[in-house]
Protein backbone atom coordinates (compact mmCIF):
# COMPACT_ATOMS: atom_id res chain seq x y z
CA UNK A 1 0.00 0.00 0.00
CA UNK A 2 1.73 3.27 -1.31
CA UNK A 3 -0.62 5.88 -0.46
CA UNK A 4 -0.92 6.86 3.29
CA UNK A 5 -4.00 6.72 5.02
CA UNK A 6 -6.12 9.61 6.58
CA UNK A 7 -9.31 9.58 9.07
CA UNK A 8 -10.92 12.81 9.18
CA UNK A 9 -14.61 13.04 11.35
CA UNK A 10 -17.08 15.61 10.42
CA UNK A 11 -16.45 15.03 6.94
CA UNK A 12 -19.76 15.96 5.38
CA UNK A 13 -19.44 20.06 5.16
CA UNK A 14 -17.40 23.12 5.77
CA UNK A 15 -13.23 22.08 6.71
CA UNK A 16 -13.33 18.33 6.82
CA UNK A 17 -15.35 18.23 3.71
CA UNK A 18 -13.33 20.45 1.84
CA UNK A 19 -9.94 18.83 3.60
CA UNK A 20 -10.84 15.18 2.20
CA UNK A 21 -10.48 16.22 -1.49
CA UNK A 22 -7.03 18.42 -0.53
CA UNK A 23 -5.38 14.92 0.75
CA UNK A 24 -7.16 12.86 -1.57
CA UNK A 25 -5.62 15.24 -4.22
CA UNK A 26 -1.78 14.30 -2.49
CA UNK A 27 -2.19 10.86 -3.21
CA UNK A 28 -4.05 9.98 0.45
CA UNK A 29 -6.51 7.23 1.18
CA UNK A 30 -9.09 8.99 2.96
CA UNK A 31 -11.58 7.67 5.49
CA UNK A 32 -14.17 10.61 5.67
CA UNK A 33 -16.56 9.95 8.79
CA UNK A 34 -19.77 11.33 9.46
CA UNK A 35 -22.53 10.85 11.90
CA UNK A 36 -25.27 10.85 8.96
CA UNK A 37 -23.82 8.86 5.90
CA UNK A 38 -26.82 10.43 4.08
CA UNK A 39 -24.98 13.51 3.94
CA UNK A 40 -22.52 12.03 2.27
CA UNK A 41 -23.50 13.86 -1.43
CA UNK A 42 -21.72 16.94 -1.38
CA UNK A 43 -18.31 15.44 -0.51
CA UNK A 44 -18.66 12.64 -3.16
CA UNK A 45 -19.90 14.84 -5.88
CA UNK A 46 -16.81 17.26 -4.87
CA UNK A 47 -14.79 13.90 -5.21
CA UNK A 48 -16.02 13.19 -8.42
CA UNK A 49 -15.27 16.96 -9.68
CA UNK A 50 -11.67 16.63 -8.71
CA UNK A 51 -11.35 13.10 -10.38
CA UNK A 52 -10.73 11.76 -6.69
CA UNK A 53 -13.85 9.48 -6.07
CA UNK A 54 -11.37 6.36 -5.83
CA UNK A 55 -9.08 7.83 -2.84
CA UNK A 56 -12.41 8.45 -0.58
CA UNK A 57 -14.41 6.05 1.49
CA UNK A 58 -17.21 7.29 3.61
CA UNK A 59 -17.41 6.00 6.90
CA UNK A 60 -20.43 5.88 9.79
CA UNK A 61 -18.76 7.57 12.67
CA UNK A 62 -20.80 9.61 15.86
CA UNK A 63 -17.87 10.98 18.09
CA UNK A 64 -20.09 10.94 21.07
CA UNK A 65 -20.85 7.33 20.59
CA UNK A 66 -18.25 4.73 21.96
CA UNK A 67 -19.37 1.69 20.06
CA UNK A 68 -19.60 4.03 16.82
CA UNK A 69 -16.06 4.33 17.29
CA UNK A 70 -14.55 0.97 18.38
CA UNK A 71 -16.68 -0.02 14.58
CA UNK A 72 -14.21 2.19 12.98
CA UNK A 73 -11.20 1.14 15.20
CA UNK A 74 -11.78 -2.20 14.10
CA UNK A 75 -12.28 -1.46 9.98
CA UNK A 76 -8.93 0.96 10.38
CA UNK A 77 -6.91 -1.92 12.41
CA UNK A 78 -7.79 -4.02 9.27
CA UNK A 79 -6.24 -1.86 7.19
CA UNK A 80 -3.22 -1.53 9.30
CA UNK A 81 -2.16 1.45 9.82
CA UNK A 82 -3.02 5.13 9.87
CA UNK A 83 -0.92 8.49 9.19
CA UNK A 84 -3.17 11.26 9.68
CA UNK A 85 -5.94 11.90 12.08
CA UNK A 86 -7.51 15.41 11.83
CA UNK A 87 -10.13 15.33 14.61
CA UNK A 88 -12.50 18.04 12.92
CA UNK A 89 -16.07 17.18 14.25
CA UNK A 90 -17.60 20.13 16.20
CA UNK A 91 -20.45 22.64 16.21
CA UNK A 92 -20.90 25.75 17.73
CA UNK A 93 -23.19 26.38 21.07
CA UNK A 94 -23.90 30.09 21.99
CA UNK A 95 -25.91 32.27 24.76
CA UNK A 96 -24.98 33.97 27.76
CA UNK A 97 -23.80 31.83 30.60
CA UNK A 98 -26.94 33.19 33.04
CA UNK A 99 -29.10 31.37 30.35
CA UNK A 100 -27.70 28.55 29.29
CA UNK A 101 -28.69 25.19 30.26
CA UNK A 102 -25.60 23.20 32.23
CA UNK A 103 -26.54 20.39 29.71
CA UNK A 104 -25.65 22.70 26.75
CA UNK A 105 -21.84 22.68 27.72
CA UNK A 106 -21.91 19.08 28.71
CA UNK A 107 -23.57 18.51 24.91
CA UNK A 108 -20.94 21.20 23.73
CA UNK A 109 -17.95 19.87 25.31
CA UNK A 110 -18.95 15.98 24.42
CA UNK A 111 -18.67 16.77 20.87
CA UNK A 112 -15.51 19.52 20.61
CA UNK A 113 -13.34 17.88 23.31
CA UNK A 114 -14.31 14.56 24.59
CA UNK A 115 -15.26 13.44 21.22
CA UNK A 116 -11.77 14.09 20.24
CA UNK A 117 -10.53 12.09 23.21
CA UNK A 118 -11.88 9.59 22.63
CA UNK A 119 -11.25 9.06 18.85
CA UNK A 120 -7.94 9.89 19.24
CA UNK A 121 -7.69 7.07 22.28
CA UNK A 122 -8.74 4.73 19.95
CA UNK A 123 -6.01 4.80 17.69
CA UNK A 124 -3.46 5.77 19.78
CA UNK A 125 -1.92 2.26 20.39
CA UNK A 126 -1.84 1.93 16.41
CA UNK A 127 0.21 5.41 16.11
CA UNK A 128 2.19 4.41 18.68
CA UNK A 129 3.25 1.14 17.80
CA UNK A 130 4.05 2.42 14.10
CA UNK A 131 6.17 5.31 15.45
CA UNK A 132 4.74 7.24 13.55
CA UNK A 133 1.55 9.88 12.77
CA UNK A 134 0.01 13.17 13.01
CA UNK A 135 -3.11 13.99 14.77
CA UNK A 136 -4.21 17.49 13.94
CA UNK A 137 -6.67 19.12 16.03
CA UNK A 138 -9.28 21.44 14.57
CA UNK A 139 -9.13 24.57 17.23
CA UNK A 140 -9.95 27.96 16.94
CA UNK A 141 -8.85 31.94 17.88
CA UNK A 142 -11.08 31.17 20.67
CA UNK A 143 -8.98 28.70 21.66
CA UNK A 144 -7.08 31.48 22.86
CA UNK A 145 -9.33 34.19 24.09
CA UNK A 146 -12.62 34.14 24.87
CA UNK A 147 -15.78 36.28 23.33
CA UNK A 148 -19.04 37.25 25.10
CA UNK A 149 -21.95 35.07 24.25
CA UNK A 150 -20.29 31.97 23.55
CA UNK A 151 -18.98 30.64 26.29
CA UNK A 152 -19.83 26.69 25.69
CA UNK A 153 -17.76 26.77 22.21
CA UNK A 154 -15.06 29.20 23.63
CA UNK A 155 -14.59 26.96 26.70
CA UNK A 156 -14.41 23.68 24.50
CA UNK A 157 -11.91 25.05 22.75
CA UNK A 158 -9.59 26.13 25.45
CA UNK A 159 -10.08 22.49 27.40
CA UNK A 160 -8.78 21.06 23.08
CA UNK A 161 -5.78 23.51 23.40
CA UNK A 162 -4.43 22.31 26.68
CA UNK A 163 -5.14 18.36 25.85
CA UNK A 164 -3.61 18.51 22.92
CA UNK A 165 -0.11 19.96 24.78
CA UNK A 166 -0.63 17.39 26.84
CA UNK A 167 -0.79 15.03 24.05
CA UNK A 168 2.01 16.60 22.23
CA UNK A 169 4.67 15.89 24.92
CA UNK A 170 3.37 12.24 25.67
CA UNK A 171 3.58 11.35 22.14
CA UNK A 172 6.72 13.16 20.86
CA UNK A 173 9.02 9.92 22.33
CA UNK A 174 6.91 7.74 20.28
CA UNK A 175 7.20 9.67 17.08
CA UNK A 176 3.63 10.51 16.51
CA UNK A 177 3.02 14.44 16.26
CA UNK A 178 0.17 16.62 17.62
CA UNK A 179 -0.82 19.85 15.85
CA UNK A 180 -3.67 22.29 16.36
CA UNK A 181 -4.73 24.43 13.17
CA UNK A 182 -6.36 27.73 15.18
CA UNK A 183 -9.03 29.44 12.12
CA UNK A 184 -9.94 32.58 12.46
CA UNK A 185 -13.45 33.58 10.58
CA UNK A 186 -14.43 31.80 7.29
CA UNK A 187 -17.26 31.02 4.83
CA UNK A 188 -18.72 28.06 6.43
CA UNK A 189 -22.04 26.79 8.37
CA UNK A 190 -20.91 26.90 12.29
CA UNK A 191 -22.58 30.30 13.13
CA UNK A 192 -24.73 31.16 9.94
CA UNK A 193 -27.63 29.17 11.21
CA UNK A 194 -28.22 30.08 14.74
CA UNK A 195 -29.90 26.96 16.00
CA UNK A 196 -27.44 26.76 18.40
CA UNK A 197 -27.88 29.87 20.31
CA UNK A 198 -29.81 29.03 23.44
CA UNK A 199 -32.97 30.12 22.99
CA UNK A 200 -33.36 32.22 26.03
CA UNK A 201 -30.63 34.45 24.84
CA UNK A 202 -32.71 35.05 21.93
CA UNK A 203 -36.04 36.07 23.42
CA UNK A 204 -36.77 39.75 23.49
CA UNK A 205 -37.44 39.39 27.22
CA UNK A 206 -33.93 38.40 28.35
CA UNK A 207 -31.52 40.75 29.94
CA UNK A 208 -28.97 40.36 27.40
CA UNK A 209 -31.08 40.29 24.28
CA UNK A 210 -29.42 43.67 22.73
CA UNK A 211 -26.01 42.60 23.50
CA UNK A 212 -26.36 39.48 21.88
CA UNK A 213 -28.22 41.28 19.09
CA UNK A 214 -25.18 43.60 18.87
CA UNK A 215 -23.18 40.53 18.29
CA UNK A 216 -24.97 38.63 16.01
CA UNK A 217 -24.68 42.06 14.19
CA UNK A 218 -21.19 42.11 14.09
CA UNK A 219 -20.54 39.00 12.98
CA UNK A 220 -23.11 39.16 10.05
CA UNK A 221 -21.61 42.48 9.42
CA UNK A 222 -18.13 41.03 9.13
CA UNK A 223 -19.44 37.84 7.13
CA UNK A 224 -18.00 39.29 3.46
CA UNK A 225 -14.53 39.29 5.08
CA UNK A 226 -14.60 35.93 5.89
CA UNK A 227 -12.06 33.57 4.35
CA UNK A 228 -12.46 30.81 2.55
CA UNK A 229 -12.52 27.45 4.02
CA UNK A 230 -10.28 26.28 1.15
CA UNK A 231 -7.28 27.70 2.57
CA UNK A 232 -7.60 25.90 5.92
CA UNK A 233 -7.97 22.79 4.16
CA UNK A 234 -5.31 22.94 2.12
CA UNK A 235 -3.04 23.98 5.00
CA UNK A 236 -4.05 20.76 6.89
CA UNK A 237 -3.21 19.11 3.73
CA UNK A 238 0.90 20.35 3.55
CA UNK A 239 0.61 19.91 7.71
CA UNK A 240 -0.13 16.51 6.90
CA UNK A 241 3.07 16.17 4.25
CA UNK A 242 5.68 17.76 7.28
CA UNK A 243 8.19 15.38 8.54
CA UNK A 244 8.24 17.41 12.19
CA UNK A 245 5.29 19.58 12.36
CA UNK A 246 5.10 22.63 14.86
CA UNK A 247 2.52 22.45 17.96
CA UNK A 248 -0.01 25.81 16.66
CA UNK A 249 -1.06 26.67 12.87
CA UNK A 250 -3.39 29.85 13.55
CA UNK A 251 -4.45 30.95 10.47
CA UNK A 252 -6.66 33.68 9.35
CA UNK A 253 -7.66 37.11 9.01
CA UNK A 254 -5.84 38.97 11.83
CA UNK A 255 -5.44 35.48 13.97
CA UNK A 256 -1.91 36.38 14.25
CA UNK A 257 -2.23 40.06 14.97
CA UNK A 258 -4.99 39.27 17.68
CA UNK A 259 -3.23 36.34 19.45
CA UNK A 260 -0.01 38.67 20.04
CA UNK A 261 -2.24 41.70 21.42
CA UNK A 262 -3.58 39.67 23.66
CA UNK A 263 -0.43 38.27 25.20
CA UNK A 264 1.19 41.71 24.76
CA UNK A 265 -1.72 43.79 26.56
CA UNK A 266 -2.66 43.94 29.82
CA UNK A 267 -6.32 42.08 30.26
CA UNK A 268 -7.63 45.75 31.11
CA UNK A 269 -6.43 47.27 27.72
CA UNK A 270 -7.32 44.23 26.00
CA UNK A 271 -10.74 44.44 27.91
CA UNK A 272 -11.68 47.93 26.50
CA UNK A 273 -10.54 47.80 23.16
CA UNK A 274 -12.55 44.39 22.48
CA UNK A 275 -15.73 45.97 24.59
CA UNK A 276 -15.18 49.44 21.93
CA UNK A 277 -15.57 47.12 19.48
CA UNK A 278 -19.11 45.83 19.93
CA UNK A 279 -19.87 49.62 20.98
CA UNK A 280 -20.16 48.09 24.59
Amino acid sequence: MNRKIAVITGASSGFGLLTAIELARNNFDVIATMRDTKKSESLLSEARLNRVEENITVAELDVTSQPSIEKLKEYVEEIGRIDLLFNNAGYASAGFVEEIPIEEFRKQFETNFFGAIAVTQSFLPLMRSQGKGTIINMSSISGRMGFPGMSPYVSSKHALEGWSECLRLEMMPFGVKVVLVEAGSYKTNIWSSGKHVTERSLHAGSPYYQYMNQIQQYIYNGSESFGEPREVAMKIANIAMEHNPQLRYPIGKGVKWSVFLKNMLKWTFWEKAFLKILNK
